[in-house]
């Protein structure tokens, strides 16, 4: 079927499953209703995911760590076998790979090593988190407010234009920030849960979730912490005592999972970790790879990421908390949002992707703030303004989710270049190859078992290789000019042209 049929009945099909769940809630179906949500949502992330190429940032990255991940799980690697001299300061060009914290790539190495290495197995496990997470979100909403509350959040999480992209792979990124969202989440969720139930597992649960999120994207994970504070003390079920207590077990847990990667890759690692830890830190100071932008960044982002009227419902919603003092359970997505969006604020390096993790609370509190407006609109004296509200705080996201879905678009196949580079695999399959002069050498890698490279080798570098043993090949790309001419075992080879983008 071809791209612009499959995405217009996508939006046909994903139309009607949503009305279909929302009269289901409105008659108390409730289960029905979230089931059909969830399978809108998973029609929307397998669309997005189906795309038979790997997306240039940051994605081919984590897949060709991934994969070398399957065969050593313990050694993160990008360069697999660097025949070249390597700088571990450059992390799209280095040997061992500690850029990114680990579960999400071993995550991804586990379900290539399941289902092969390939594209749709890559992306497997963010297409799985963001299905569970529209789940968490109704969850949440209900526990927080009222259903119809975790509903519409729910609804909004579903069709969240930046959550598909980042579960496709196709932004900065990527399962990275997916996999840092769905365990943030999850463990707000069990914080709630530890709250008004006062069960120790909930607590453990909620502190394995935040050490999980650590070390997916490290510590603004810590956001947790003062949220399950605010609602286990308005929860008013527990002492200053045992709010203390069960605190340090919290604690505790979340550093039983956090230390042994961090103690185990600065003891194996020693050069690589600290340049990596001194790095991340450098995100706060300095304005790294070109990503800046004013101190307002994100809250200008916001109007484009969920739609130009969120303000409007963060500003009563805040109004409103504040306004109430003591009620612990608005102060929860409050907090979700505002410590992260003040953080990121300051920071020097901005990226859009830094505070997905706040998305779930956004969404409540459109939720909330929708659930108040229907519910006294004819309290106002102008209905219009009303109802037009109500519309848009709907009607905005999904537009937004349509322009990220790109359903009308044709999207390219698989690029052919990865056929013949599997030929030459084949064709060499009793000796180590070194590919040159590739315009794209991680991708290259990841499809094939090979060393790339984008430079082309001077004679002394490909008679040394050659005389390891090597097969050496260079791709012509016309821009040889006879540098390799007459030396013995250099292979000459012409790639297709790398086309791999949403046309």
């Amino acid at each position: 079927m071809e791209q612009p049929v499959l995405g217009i009945t996508l939006l046909i099909i994903c139309s009607t499953v949503c009305y279909l769940s929302w009269h289901q809630f409105r008659n108390g179906r409730y289960f029905t209703a979230l089931a059909l949500l969830t399978g809108c949502g998973i029609l929307l992330r397998l669309f997005v995911s189906a795309e038979f190429f790997l997306h240039a940032w940051d994605e081919r990255y984590h897949a060709l760590v991934a994969k070398n991940l399957i065969q050593h799980p313990l050694l993160p690697t990008l360069y697999d076998n660097p025949d070249l001299p390597h700088n571990y300061r450059e992390w799209s060009a280095s040997h061992v790979w500690l850029h990114k914290q680990p579960l999400p790539l071993w995550a991804m190495a586990w379900s290539m090593f399941l289902f092969g290495v390939n594209e749709m197995a890559l992306r497997l496990p963010a297409v799985l988190l963001t299905t569970i997470g529209i789940g968490l979100t109704y969850q949440i909403g209900y526990l927080l407010f009222s259903r119809k509350v975790g509903f519409i959040a729910a609804f909004l999480y579903t069709i969240h234009g930046l959550i598909l992209e980042a579960t496709g792979g196709r932004v900065a990124t990527d399962h990275i920030d997916v996999f840092f969202l769905f365990w943030v989440e999850l463990a707000v969720f069990f914080a709630i849960k530890f709250a008004y139930e006062k069960k120790q597992g909930f607590n453990v649960l909620c502190g394995l979730s935040i050490g999980a999120a650590i070390l997916s994207k490290w510590l603004p994970a810590l956001v947790v912490l003062p949220i399950w504070l605010l609602l286990v003390y308005g929860s008013k079920k527990y002492t200053l005592k045992e709010i203390g207590w069960h605190f340090g077990i919290l604690c505790a847990t979340v550093i039983l999972v956090v230390l042994p990667w961090q103690w185990y890759i600065y003891h194996t690692f020693p050069t690589e970790a600290h340049w990596e830890n001194g790095f991340n830190w450098r995100h706060i100071t300095e304005v790294l790879e070109g990503h800046s932008g004013p101190f307002y960044y994100h809250f200008d982002r916001m109007r484009i990421v969920y739609g130009e009227l969120i303000y409007i419902p963060v500003a009563w919603f805040f109004w409103k908390t504040f306004k109430s003092g003591r009620h612990y359970k608005r102060w929860a997505p409050a907090i979700w949002v505002l410590l992260p969006f003040l953080f990121f604020s300051f920071v020097k390096t901005k990226m859009q992707g830094y505070t997905l993790f706040t998305a779930p609370a956004l969404f409540i509190i459109t939720a909330v703030f929708w659930q108040y407006l229907y519910t006294y609109r004819h309290r106002f004296k102008y209905k219009i303004p009303v109802w037009l509200t109500l519309f848009l705080l709907i009607a905005l996201p999904v537009r937004y989710a349509v322009e990220r879905l790109k359903p009308f678009q044709h999207i390219a196949g698989r690029p052919a270049w990865v056929a013949e580079l599997k030929r030459l695999e084949e064709a060499h399959q009793n000796r180590p190859v070194v590919l040159f002069n590739v315009d794209y050498p991680i991708e290259a890698m990841f499809y094939a078992d090979l060393t790339a490279y984008s430079g082309i080798p001077d004679t002394a570098l490909a008679n040394r290789l050659i005389g390891k043993g090597y097969a050496v090949l260079v791709n012509d790309k016309g821009d040889l000019g006879g540098k390799l001419n007459g030396i013995n075992g250099v292979e000459i080879i012409k790639l297709t042209n790398h086309q791999n983008k949403i046309q």
